[in-house]
């Protein structure tokens, strides 16, 4: 059982599918009905298992980034800091964070390197201009879908497609909601530097600001398409190039 293809439904996706269907109880029983109704009449894409290599990935990955949040707390308070104890302590707790974080990264990398997939699908990712190690360990981690979907599925999966609001004579601004935050986050600083050394997504962000777009709105529009870039190419088993960018 543990090996089957599987379907990921966000729970409150479901629960949201029972209210509109009158159904406001909930036991098991009932879950397992709706879950059942929800196959039949949406008919949610089937996903691959996820591997234990990418379950291990996965939770070394969010092991490195509750550090990584320790550690910028850890620094805001030692700026306040005026006692000489507190100070060393502080010091002390950061030098111990940083240690862990340069183990986590060492098992990580051999964790990737281990796994031949893994290991190309990191090689196809950091091998966009703007993407790094870090964040190729992420998305691998945290998407695996990642070769399976079709572009906007992968921008509604990172939270990255946008979302119309319209009705009638009224047309509200789009804006972006929802999909798994640790993949954006992950997106932002390539994104960044995506916008000045890559030749196709540097274009696209100029265009985008000479039209008036806000800074945010054109980076959004370069995470979007820096996910979908990723999913398309692993999805040709090709490393990015210049002239074959998949934007």
């Amino acid at each position: 059982m543990r090996d089957l293809p599987c379907v990921k439904l966000n729970p409150a996706r479901a629960r949201r599918f029972a209210q509109a269907a009158g159904t406001l109880a909930k036991t098991d029983k009932i879950d397992a009905a709706i879950l059942a109704r929800i196959a039949t009449t949406l008919q949610p894409p089937i996903r691959p298992a996820t591997t234990p290599q990418q379950a291990r990935l996965a939770e070394l990955i969010s092991a490195r980034d509750s550090l990584v949040r320790d550690k910028i707390a850890i620094q805001n308070q030692a700026k306040n800091l005026t006692v000489p104890l507190l100070k060393r302590q502080y010091k002390h707790r950061l030098d111990q964070i940083g240690r862990h974080i340069e183990q986590l990264d060492a098992e990580i990398a051999t964790n990737v390197a281990a796994d031949p997939a893994l290991a190309r699908r990191h090689q196809i990712i950091s091998s966009i201009a703007g993407v790094g190690a870090r964040t190729a360990d992420q998305l691998i981690a945290t998407m695996p879908e990642l070769g399976a979907l079709e572009p906007k599925q992968a921008a509604s999966l990172a939270g990255l497609a946008p979302v119309a609001r319209q009705s009638g004579q009224w047309k509200g601004r789009s804006f972006i909601q929802g999909g798994r935050a640790n993949v954006r986050r992950a997106l932002y600083m390539p994104a960044l530097v995506a916008a000045r050394y890559n030749p196709d997504l540097k274009a696209k962000y100029k265009s985008l600001i000479a039209a008036g777009k806000p800074a945010k709105v054109a980076l959004v529009t370069l995470m979007r398409k820096l996910i979908v870039m990723a999913n398309a190419l692993i999805k040709a088993d090709r490393l990015w190039t210049a002239d074959r960018a998949c934007a």
